[in-house]
C-alpha cells in the first residue's frame, strides 16, 4: 500500500442513490445537482435528480457507454451497439455482443432539443466495432475507445481513436489499433497524458500526447507506456482522472475503484459490487464521486478524499 499522503486513507461510504437501473454506465455530473447516466441494457440515456428520482431523458437504442458533454453542450454518447446480458446470482453480467449486434458509433444528443444525430461511424476508413469511452480536449476534439469485442472464434481488437473538433461529417482518425480491449480514456491535468484502461489485460497505459489527433510512438512492441498492471485477474473499466493526477478506475470481479499515480503505484478501494464500471466527480469542490456499480444495477455517491479533475466542457 503507497504511504504517501495524497493517496487514499478512509475508504469512502458510498450511499445509493438510485437502483433498478439496467446496466448503468457513463455517469455525468451536472451543475445542477444531477446525474446523466447511460443504461446500457434498456439503450437509454436517463437523468437522476439529487433525490434519487430516475427519469428517461433518450431512448438511443444500442448500448450507451460512455459519455461526456462537449464544447457545444450537447451530450456525446459512445454507443458500443448493443450488449446481452444474463442474471448471475443475482448479479447482472455483460455476455458479449447482442445476437443483433454489427456496429458501434457515437451519437450527439441535443438535450435541449432531445435531437439525436450519429456523428462518428467509422475510423481510419474502418467501421467502429463498439465504442466505449471518450474524453474532449480544449481544442473541442474527443479521444475515444473503440473496445472492439468477444465473439465464438476470439477477439476482435480495438483502437484508440480521435475526433477533430467542428468536424462534423469527417472521418475520425484511427491513432493506435490493435490495442486488445481499450475501455476508460482520459487526460492528465495538463492535457499532455493520455490514459487508457485495457479490460482483459487489466492494464492501465499512457500515451504522450504530441497534438489533437497525434501521440508519440511507444517503446518497441508495447501497446503503450505501461503504467501499471494489476495482478491476479482483475479487470480494468472506464476512469476519471484527479486534480493532482491519479487515476481512478473502475474495477471489476475485485469490484471496487483501484487509484493509479502516475508513477504506478495503487490502491483499491472496494465497494459491494464486483461490477463497478465507471465514476465521475462534481459538487462544488469536486470531491463528490458517483459510481456506477452495474452488476447490481446501482449508482451510488460518497465523498472522495481528494479533488476530481474538472473536465473541458460541462453543463
Amino acid at each position: 500500500m503507497n504511504s504517501e499522503p495524497h493517496m487514499q486513507h478512509q475508504p469512502p461510504t458510498p450511499e445509493i442513490i438510485c437502483d433498478g437501473l439496467g446496466f448503468p454506465e457513463g455517469p455525468v455530473a451536472l451543475a445542477d445537482g444531477s446525474v446523466l447516466l447511460m443504461e446500457i441494457e434498456h439503450g437509454t440515456v436517463s437523468r437522476v435528480s439529487p433525490d434519487g428520482r430516475r427519469s428517461i431523458v433518450k431512448e438511443v437504442g444500442g448500448g450507451p457507454n460512455g459519455a461526456a458533454i462537449g464544447p457545444d453542450g450537447a451530450l456525446y454518447i459512445c454507443n458500443n451497439g448493443g450488449m446481452a446480458f444474463a442474471l448471475v446470482d443475482g448479479l447482472k453480467i455483460p455476455q458479449g455482443p447482442s445476437a443483433d449486434h454489427t456496429h458501434g458509433w457515437v451519437q450527439r444528443l441535443d438535450l435541449d432539443s432531445g435531437e439525436l444525430t450519429v456523428v462518428v461511424e467509422s475510423a481510419g476508413g474502418q467501421p467502429l466495432i463498439a465504442p466505449n469511452d471518450l474524453v474532449f480536449d480544449k481544442s473541442g476534439g474527443f479521444w475515444f475507445t473503440d473496445h472492439g469485442s468477444r465473439t465464438e472464434h476470439g477477439m476482435r481488437f480495438g483502437a484508440l481513436c480521435y475526433m477533430p473538433s467542428r468536424a462534423d461529417g469527417c472521418d475520425a482518425i484511427r491513432v493506435r489499433d490493435g490495442l486488445m480491449s481499450p475501455n476508460g480514456v482520459g487526460l492528465s491535468p495538463d492535457g499532455l497524458t493520455l490514459y487508457v484502461a485495457d479490460t482483459w489485460t487489466g492494464r492501465l497505459l499512457s500515451f504522450e500526447v504530441a497534438g489533437p489527433g497525434r501521440v508519440a510512438e511507444p517503446p518497441p512492441f508495447h501497446p503503450g507506456n505501461i503504467v501499471a498492471t494489476l495482478p491476479g485477474f482483475q479487470l480494468l473499466d472506464s476512469l476519471a482522472v484527479e486534480a493532482d493526477g491519479h487515476v481512478c478506475v473502475g474495477t471489476l470481479v475485485n469490484g471496487g475503484i483501484t487509484t493509479f499515480s502516475p508513477s504506478g503505484e495503487t490502491e483499491h478501494v472496494a465497494l459491494p459490487d464486483m461490477l463497478v464500471t465507471n465514476l465521475c466527480f462534481g459538487g462544488p469542490d469536486m470531491q463528490d464521486v458517483w459510481l456506477t456499480c452495474s452488476g447490481t444495477g446501482t449508482l451510488r455517491k460518497a465523498r472522495w478524499s481528494r479533488a476530481g479533475l474538472p473536465l473541458a466542457f460541462g453543463r
